[in-house]
């Protein structure tokens, strides 16, 4: 009889360390921790009896249990897969539900690939997408009410009971409309005389934005706008002379393109990380390992590199 105590997580956990025959690379495909897969190992060794797996400083390898437990597992997985492309294949009624929420700087840059990847590589999956700042996205995620979070890595405080893998790093852009003064004459202590599109509070880069202006002795801006709409902004700023101050994710298709400017400022210390954000200690579901391959193939075709 099949102890019950034995998931799915413990299958693929061990079949992916198997595959990759290191924990490290195992738990990166996974989009988990180290201490997380090493976890889920152990658990798994612990009900069965046995161990299944030798480690060493090449790696890991088999033990003659391990063997034969991966050849089941395999199969195991193999037939589980047939089962889901089967319930895909039956209509809506047998869809799984995933609610991502996305940060402005992924919204326009990388979550259009990724649904498109989702849908080829998971068409059972239906998705539901979620946008608003971070203290927002965040919140709705320790509730419950979101399963990822994909965005700016936030302050300490606000990443409490959260788990963060990182995928890539950005900077904040000052941009402005193709034409504008500030393109020929660029003085960071001039944004000031034109109206500026602000990060509002909770905003995962107004901290860095904050610092980066205090040390370049930038002071308060008489005519400041604040808001985390990147669809906003993009129209704003085209037809007008405000000065928006934004991730760079949110923009590079519209700097890209010449319809917005990126300033030449030296941003480098507004550098942060973006990446995927689970409520702590959950492991991701088969519909939720799948939206994970769907943002690395999409990172892929971007060109963003982590």
């Amino acid at each position: 009889m099949i102890d019950r105590r034995i998931k799915f997580r413990h299958i693929q956990c061990f079949i992916e360390i198997c595959r990759e025959k290191s924990l490290k690379d195992a738990a990166e495909k996974l989009f988990l921790t180290r201490p997380a897969i090493s976890k889920t190992l152990k658990e798994l060794e612990d009900i069965i009896g046995v161990d299944l797996l030798t480690r060493n400083r090449a790696g890991v390898s088999l033990t003659k249990h391990g063997e034969v437990f991966l050849h089941f597992a395999e199969m195991s997985l193999a037939s589980l897969q047939q089962g889901l492309n089967g319930i895909g294949e039956s209509g809506t009624a047998g869809k799984t539900r995933l609610v991502i929420g996305a940060l402005p700087s992924v919204m326009a840059r990388l979550i259009p690939a990724v649904t498109t990847n989702l849908s080829r590589l998971a068409p059972y999956v239906e998705l539901k997408i979620l946008d608003g700042s971070h203290e927002y996205l965040m919140d709705r995620l320790r509730l419950g009410e979101i399963d990822i979070v994909i965005g700016r890595l936030g302050r300490p405080d606000a990443m409490r009971d959260v788990s963060f893998i990182q995928l890539y790093e950005e900077t904040v852009e000052f941009v402005v409309r193709a034409g504008h003064p500030l393109i020929d004459a660029p003085d960071l202590r001039r944004i000031g005389e034109w109206q500026v599109i602000y990060p509002p509070q909770g905003s995962a880069i107004r901290p860095l934005v904050e610092r980066y202006l205090i040390a370049n002795g930038v002071g308060d801006f008489p005519n400041r706008l604040e808001t985390v709409s990147g669809a906003f902004g993009r129209i704003y700023t085209r037809q007008s002379d405000a000065v928006w101050i934004i991730s760079a994710g949110v923009v590079s298709k519209e700097i890209a393109d010449g319809l917005l400017v990126a300033l030449p400022f030296d941003t480098s210390v507004t550098k942060g990380a973006v990446g995927l954000m689970q409520r702590a200690g959950v492991v991701p579901t088969p519909a939720e390992q799948m939206f994970f391959h769907a943002v690395r193939n999409s990172m892929n075709q971007i060109g963003l590199n982590g």
